[in-house]
């Protein structure tokens, strides 16, 4: 992972004691949030390798929950944000497992609603920096930047018509990968990108064919 600034490095203004177990918790959690569309009602969290040992002395928990409320990582409400969770209604359940992942600060988060759910998995890199490295079983690569993500049919010309619009609003494509699990199924497009995704632009994506929904992302 290659750091853009020394910001990077030191890690964003936040709340808490640890860039890695705080600041990039809170936002792996926000990610979460963004991609559930809306505030769940039950949050599963299962922690591995160095989160699942310390998370409470380094606040994980509260960090982690903070962003599934939409906090950012320098909100005055996270250290009570597993208050503020109980009281919107949002069930908030900790595992910490005791496998072995790639990462030591792994996290797996699964969102329920009524109708939807929503499985997560990201890694928090060092300063704040993180990755999203799963969703709901397509493996990518997210790193939390200014991005879309386009779900999609699986079918002939699709990149190339998403291509095409961000082309002509002048967008520029820092890192671009699709995930899908069997030819001509349901895929994932990630798409990051140089500046602020306006409106308009989401509007004409989701009116291509075979596209099933857009998500911007947290900027």
């Amino acid at each position: 992972m290659k750091y853009r600034s020394a910001f990077d490095i030191i890690g964003p203004v936040m709340i808490g004691p640890s860039s890695s177990h705080t600041a990039g918790a809170a936002r792996i959690g926000r990610v979460a949030r963004t991609l559930f569309e809306k505030q769940p009602k039950r949050a599963v969290i299962s922690l591995y390798g160095s989160f699942a040992k310390t998370y409470k002395g380094h606040g994980t928990d509260l960090a982690l929950v903070a962003g599934l409320l939409d906090f950012d990582t320098f909100d005055e409400r996270i250290p009570d944000s597993l208050e503020i969770a109980e009281k919107a209604g949002l069930e908030v359940i900790f595992i910490e497992e005791e496998a072995v992942p790639e990462h030591p600060n792994t996290v797996k988060i699964n969102l329920y609603d009524d109708e939807n759910e929503l499985e997560v998995i990201g890694i928090s890199i060092g300063g704040g920096t993180i990755e999203i490295t799963e969703i709901n079983s397509f493996k990518l690569k997210l790193s939390g930047d200014p991005a879309i993500l386009v779900i999609h049919q699986d079918r002939y010309g699709i990149i190339c018509s998403v291509t095409t619009v961000l082309s002509k609003y002048e967008i520029n494509i820092g890192h671009m990968e699709v995930a899908r699990k069997e030819k001509g199924e349901m895929a994932i497009m990630v798409i990051e990108v140089d500046q602020k995704i306006e409106d308009a632009v989401i509007k004409e994506l989701k009116e291509l064919e075979n596209v099933k929904k857009v998500i911007r992302m947290v900027e």
